[in-house]
């Protein structure tokens, strides 16, 4: 009787995951699937999978099936040779990033117990089934919330899907300074509350969270005043001592979007990140496109904007009050109009 090996190994990790081991080389995989090997070396290169060499056997029934899903799906259009690059990158980043958190959860899981072989086969058997199906449950649901908002306002074109949305960042102040003060623990944990307690807040609002970048959240809304809302409560938060929640600045601004692979894109993003990179601790700017849409068109007269910054008060409109400050020329515009957004109440 041979002896048992340790799950660690590859072929017994391979057949848990993927069903079998592996037994095709790369061209046998890429005949089996009816696609030519130059279309599957590009497809797995794009999903961010090593290339391996000719002899090596590293593909399993699992992997033919896949090439011959996609190779549907470039035959009924939807791969397009100018879609079929981004989005098969966008699939192998986000799926990648998944699987180590995922991965890593697991082993620190398994390696608590007596028996970190016996632990691990556990969580394989019980656990992988149940984050599989709600990966696919949370896929289509996301997906019924993109259909729904794109049969609405939304534009296809060249590039992506055209709307009209507020764009808000949200900084952490001082967090390059904050971070040399913490352990590498503590430093993923402060992070994690901040990105968490964003999500929620956003979310509840009706906004969608684009991405989180370690200080700094990037979050979309159809509606101006859920942008307006989520950033104040954020600065609200951030200026109270007894919240935990850090001290935040924020930018937002109104206009056209592209959405495309998840992201956004656009001079209206660009200005968002703009007005955040000048606000001041626990400040919201705005720029003239959501000053508008909040309160009204602005009535121009002779006086300069330098002028009215310093002579006016904040101007009230319903709910909010603004003060409209001087023009400032930063990165890809000279003239960049912000005004800070406050409670009308405050």
């Amino acid at each position: 009787m041979s002896e048992e090996r340790p799950l660690g190994q590859v072929e017994d990790i391979d057949r848990a995951l993927l069903g079998t081991e592996p037994r095709y080389t790369r061209r046998e995989v890429a005949e089996r699937a009816g696609l030519p090997i130059e279309v599957a070396e590009e497809l797995w290169q794009q999903l961010g999978f090593p290339r391996t060499g000719d002899e090596d056997v590293a593909f399993t029934d699992a992997d033919v099936d896949a090439l011959r899903r996609t190779a549907e799906l470039i035959s009924l259009g939807i791969l397009t040779d100018d879609s079929q690059a981004a989005l098969v990158r966008t699939w192998g980043r986000s799926f990648a990033r998944l699987a180590e958190w995922q991965v890593s959860l697991l082993a620190g899981m398994a390696l608590e117990g007596d028996d970190p072989r016996q632990r691990l086969d556990e969580l394989m058997d019980q656990v992988l089934p149940n984050v599989e199906a709600l990966q696919s449950y949370i896929w289509r649901r996301h997906l019924a919330s993109a259909a729904n908002r794109m049969l609405g306002e939304a534009r296809p074109d060249g590039a992506g899907i055209t709307s009209t949305l507020a764009v808000g960042f949200i900084d952490i102040v001082g967090y390059t300074s904050q971070s040399k003060s913490l352990t590498d623990a503590e430093l993923v944990e402060w992070v994690e509350y901040f990105e968490d307690e964003m999500t929620r807040l956003v979310v509840e609002l009706g906004g969608r969270v684009i991405k989180t970048i370690g200080d700094e959240v990037l979050f979309v809304a159809d509606d101006p005043r859920t942008a307006a809302e989520a950033t104040l409560l954020a600065t609200g938060r951030g200026a109270d001592e007894d919240d935990r929640f850090p001290e935040v600045r924020a930018g937002i601004a109104y206009g056209e979007v592209v959405s495309r692979l998840g992201d956004v894109y656009g001079p209206t993003v660009n200005i968002a990140a703009r007005l955040t990179s000048v606000a001041r601790p626990g400040t919201v700017l705005v720029d003239r496109g959501m000053h508008e849409v909040l309160s009204g068109p602005i009535v121009e007269d002779d006086t300069s904007t330098v002028e009215v910054a310093e002579l006016s008060p904040y101007s009230e409109a319903g709910e909010y009050r603004f003060r409209r400050m001087p023009r400032r020329a930063v990165k890809g515009y000279s003239k960049l109009e912000p005004f800070v957004l406050r409670r009308a109440k405050e």
